[in-house]
């Protein structure tokens, strides 16, 4: 049997700590030089290195570096510059959300500021993006009838653009945009009126209807609307009230495939 003398067990004791040292020392650096990597840089050259990351299009490191930027220099010279160029990275990094939370934080923080439509069209844009669908362009799905809470979103952000700040650069786009999320919210709202028509719940079917109709009365969808509503109040045996919105159908839309000459012809009522 070997036998360590006092000495040389010390020597063993002394090399396995710092092993281990050196094995939590080098992790502890790791964290360290990922949470430090920005300590000690200066203001401008760290915008720098983020503008120089958004000319690349390298927006994950754009990300990181812009969000550097505001944590250590919040009241900086280019604070207000780089919280506009994070909302943009992050939008180009398919951040929706934090980009919508980051256009809000600057909307609060800087009403007054000669961008600030921007920020307002970034957060329409953000939505407008988290709302859509691989296959939409394709038209192999309606998207009218899924969950449109992203959808609203966008559509609220883009009028409240154009309410603010008609003059805008980006509110003739806007103005575009908001056109086709108003079929689109129109229509999915009548797919819910025609659920509810299906199961008999007539009541729930007019409100939708004249949802349609009040909300969005420039919406290609209120001639369904109204042809929603007869149909509802006719479920209901409100025959008075059918008549008064079958008579605004006939005046607006003579033609609408629920007409057939005096006969208004119901999709799911005997």
């Amino acid at each position: 049997m070997r036998v360590f003398s006092a000495a040389n067990r010390f020597g063993v004791f002394a090399l396995s700590f710092a092993l281990l040292a050196g094995c939590a020392s080098n992790g502890n650096n790791d964290t360290a030089s990922d949470e430090d990597e920005y300590a000690g840089v200066a203001e401008r050259e760290l915008y720098e290195r983020a503008r120089e990351a958004l000319d690349g299009n390298r927006f994950n490191i754009a990300v990181e570096r812009l969000e550097a930027l505001d944590t250590r220099y919040p009241f900086g010279e280019h604070a207000e510059q780089a919280q506009l160029e994070l909302i943009y990275a992050y939008y180009e990094n398919g951040n929706w959300e934090e980009a919508r939370a980051a256009a809000s934080r600057f909307i609060r923080l800087h009403p007054d500021h000669p961008q600030v439509d921007y920020a307002y069209y970034l957060r329409g844009l953000s939505a407008w993006q988290a709302g859509r669908f691989s296959l939409e362009r394709l038209r192999l799905i309606d998207i009218s009838k899924r969950d449109l809470g992203a959808t609203r979103d966008a559509y609220s952000d883009f009028r409240e653009l154009i309410q603010r700040y008609p003059q805008s650069e980006y509110a003739p786009d806007a103005q575009q945009r908001i056109v086709y999320l108003r079929e689109l919210l129109a229509r999915h709202e009548l797919h819910v009126a025609d659920y509810y028509l299906r199961r008999g719940a007539y009541l729930a079917a007019v409100e939708r209807g004249r949802w349609v109709v009040e909300k969005y009365p420039e919406s290609n969808a209120t001639h369904d609307a109204l042809a929603t509503m007869v149909e509802g109040y006719q479920g209901l045996e409100m025959n008075d009230r059918a008549n008064e919105v079958l008579a605004v159908l006939r005046d607006n839309a003579p033609n609408h495939d629920q007409l057939e000459g005096n006969r208004f012809v119901p999709k799911h009522i005997d």
